[in-house]
């Protein structure tokens, strides 16, 4: 708007000065020879108008130009980013596997920013909440959102209405990391293998009910993928995050749960629960001896967990390009990707035009399966 009112100004300026110019132009009579007419030398004697028109021309020209400088001293006058405080939205409850992640970040990038980054969890609705926060938050770069599948890529195909469109709304960053779910299941449970864990749930008939860590989430569309393919009958009974889910299977309110398996951790060291199957298209090499749903009678089922940094859109791409940046670097860490790893956590990274092309394949897959599951939900 400024560089629009500069540009004004400037046309302004340049019809008062030349104003006393034109007129005496657009009166004067023609001054040419016969010689000048045919060799076409005459034309702004002949025409004032089109003598008019390359003035007005010079003048746009030098408006547009002084706008664009003005514009660029007035960026260049802008504190390099960051210059404050970057928060990052987490939109889960503090101890899943996604704060753990955003912490591991941001204790790397304080340092790295000479900047405070400050944690803030907001769940609640499937990540809806923390990543609506993100996306109506100023374009400046100054507030990051960790999104993962549920409110970014499958959101768009469950919900009639949601309050933020993630491809117009958010500009994603980075993938930050990926990792598949397990089937967890109450440690007195009879079921040791998937298929006994089949036979054991068709026999429950309306008895049965699944946990998962928020509607329209990775967990729930895992379990809904997975009924599909058994035929199994159960209730959903969604949580605000993976521990609350969690501890509703060790007290035996609900009898599944698909989830990371990091989140689960304490709760299987503390033996209350115990893990049938894993989600990846192989083994996980940090857990060697728990076969994959695929191996064990359902061919080709794969389902994976992801997430990454997102912002809202109309941040400068600059602003985009260096948070990619030092995000990659972080995630190139030998301690990092340890430390993930031991999570069950394999590292992300890539450009932010990698990760919107990854969450447009995940979008057209999963929404498939979504339609042809039926599920639909109100927000």
């Amino acid at each position: 708007m400024a560089g629009a009112a500069n540009s004004r100004r400037v046309l302004e300026l340049i019809a008062g000065k030349w104003a006393p110019r034109l007129t005496p132009l657009l009166r004067a009579k023609p001054q040419c020879d016969n010689e000048s007419l045919r060799g076409g030398r005459c034309l702004l004697k002949k025409k004032p108008l089109a003598r008019l028109a390359v003035l007005l021309s010079a003048g746009l020209l030098a408006a547009g130009a002084w706008a664009q400088q003005q514009q660029l001293q007035l960026q260049l006058q802008q504190p390099a980013w960051p210059s404050k405080p970057v928060r990052v939205i987490v939109p889960a409850p503090a101890g899943s596997s996604l704060d753990l992640i955003a912490r591991t970040l941001a204790d790397r990038l304080r340092v790295m920013w000479k900047q405070p980054v400050v944690i803030e969890t907001k769940a609640g609705a499937g990540g809806l909440i923390g990543m609506d926060t993100v996306a109506k938050a100023p374009h400046d770069g100054y507030t990051l959102g960790i999104g993962f599948n549920g409110p970014i890529a499958f959101g768009p195909y469950m919900y009639a209405r949601m309050p933020y469109a993630p491809a117009r709304d958010l500009v994603p960053i980075v993938l930050t990391t990926s990792q598949p779910n397990v089937l967890a299941v109450q440690a007195d449970n009879p079921a040791n293998t998937l298929p006994e864990f089949v036979d054991w749930a068709k026999k429950q008939g309306n008895r049965f009910s699944y946990a998962s860590v928020g509607a329209g989430s990775s967990s729930h569309l895992t379990m809904e993928l997975f009924r599909n393919a058994t035929h199994i009958e159960a209730v959903h009974v969604p949580f605000s995050g993976s521990p609350p889910a969690g501890l509703s299977l060790a007290a035996g309110d609900t009898q599944a749960l698909f989830a990371v398996a990091p989140a689960l951790l304490p709760l299987i060291q503390g033996h209350r629960v115990k893990l049938i199957a894993i989600t990846s298209a192989k083994r996980s090499n940090l857990m060697k001896d728990l076969p994959t749903v695929a191996e064990s009678g359902y061919p080709g089922f794969e389902s994976l967990a992801w997430n990454g940094l997102f912002t809202a859109a109309g941040t400068p791409p600059e602003v985009v390009d260096r948070i990619n940046a030092d995000v990659n670097a972080v995630l190139q860490e030998p301690v990092v990707r340890e430390l993930l790893a031991n999570q069950g956590l394999a590292a992300g990274g890539g450009s932010p035009e990698e990760f919107r092309a990854f969450i447009d394949a995940e979008g057209r897959k999963w929404g498939a399966i979504i339609a042809k599951v039926g599920i639909r939900l109100d927000q």
